[in-house]
């Protein structure tokens, strides 16, 4: 079963889907042990690994350290053609659809596409819509490419259709890393009640209840990164906050 089927067969026993997003940076060294530990136990369903800019050459090395230590699926998020590895179990294979760069509509993709194929990994297409979550983002300032205004559902839907109409298995909505606000409620419950493909919704969710609130507008995977990076190593504090996200996004 692939890792995708897996994942959406877990929301007929549960709401949401919760994914933790490690970014195998060298801000990272030191607590990867600890945290991809932290997510076995919190009852997180997978673990999303990639970063909008990686500072050294550490990458690889990293994402093999998260991929031993985890019990979950490893899914890459890459933020350019030269963050793959096979050490992971799925790849989310995106196109920032928000934008309209070329290199992020289609030329990291043809860069990326051979690579993938000879690492033998799963692709999941994706559509990724960038949004103006109230501060510019490391993704916005990297791809040189304009969010879409989260007061304007008609865009975003549109944009949304296109991916699915161009044969993408999820939209990625995504407010950014430190997003001074997330992907309001409303605009998730306009976005899903149009779509036939599953959303995921990530950036500036900071309290499980806000999570929950996602998942019952009808986002089906709920992300989360930066809300555990304020711990210098995992503490049992950090345990416990991914645990009650875990909850809050499972039980809607």
């Amino acid at each position: 079963m692939s890792v995708l089927q897996s994942l959406l067969e877990r929301l007929s026993i549960q709401k949401g889907n919760y994914l933790v997003l490690i970014d195998p940076d060298r801000k990272n060294d030191g607590r990867l042990d600890d945290l991809v530990a932290a997510v076995n136990e919190s009852g997180a369903d997978a673990i999303l690994v990639g970063g909008s800019l990686i500072m050294d050459g550490g990458f690889e090395k990293r994402v093999g350290i998260i991929k031993a230590a985890s019990r979950v699926p490893v899914i890459l998020f890459p933020g350019a053609s030269n963050q793959l590895t096979g050490q992971v179990d799925a790849v989310l294979f995106m196109s920032l659809l928000s934008g309209r760069n070329p290199q992020y509509l289609i030329g990291e993709q043809v860069q990326a596409a051979p690579v993938v194929k000879y690492l033998g990994l799963e692709v999941i297409p994706t559509g990724y819509l960038l949004m103006a979550g109230g501060s510019p983002t490391a993704v916005e300032f990297m791809s040189s490419s304009q969010p879409l205004p989260m007061d304007k559902p008609d865009i975003v839907l549109a944009h949304a259709l296109a991916a699915q109409f161009l044969g993408m298995s999820l939209i990625y909505l995504e407010a950014g890393s430190g997003a001074l606000r997330s992907v309001p409620e409303e605009t998730i419950r306009y976005i899903a009640g149009e779509l036939d493909i599953p959303l995921v919704v990530g950036g500036g969710i900071r309290e499980p209840a806000e999570a929950a609130g996602k998942v019952r507008a009808g986002a089906r995977f709920v992300v989360t990164s930066t809300v555990l990076e304020k711990e210098s190593r995992l503490s049992t504090r950090g345990l416990d906050t991914m645990r009650a996200f875990a909850s809050a996004i499972h039980e809607g």
